[in-house]
This record gives C-alpha cells, structure tokens and sequence, in this order.
C-alpha cells in the first residue's frame, strides 16, 4: 500500500491551514507522490510554535 499520499498543495497553503509559525523546510519541492522511506513535510509544535519540517 504504498503510494497512498500527494501533496498538491502550495507551502503558503500549509502554513496558512495549519497556523504555522516558523517553516523550516526551505524551498519544499512538488511531491506528487510520498512514500514511507522518503522526506515529506510534518508539522509538529516546538518550543511552543507550530513548526513545519521535513521528516521521514
């Protein structure tokens, strides 16, 4: 069941939906497909912010 995810959303329109403060993903590339042993983009809360990353 791999390849169940895409992201077809702009980096603005993560930050604005999800309330982001602090992104530290740089320039996050198109991601039509996302696998589960591959960088994909995660908001987690650190130091009390709402934080955009990168993760596997």
């Amino acid at each position: 069941m791999c390849n169940l995810y895409s992201l077809n959303k702009g980096q603005d329109a993560i930050r604005k939906a999800f309330g982001v403060d602090r992104d530290e993903t740089g320039n996050m590339p198109p991601l039509p497909a996302i696998f589960p042993d591959q960088m994909a983009p995660v908001i987690r809360i650190a130091d009390e912010e709402r934080e955009l990353t990168m993760m596997r």
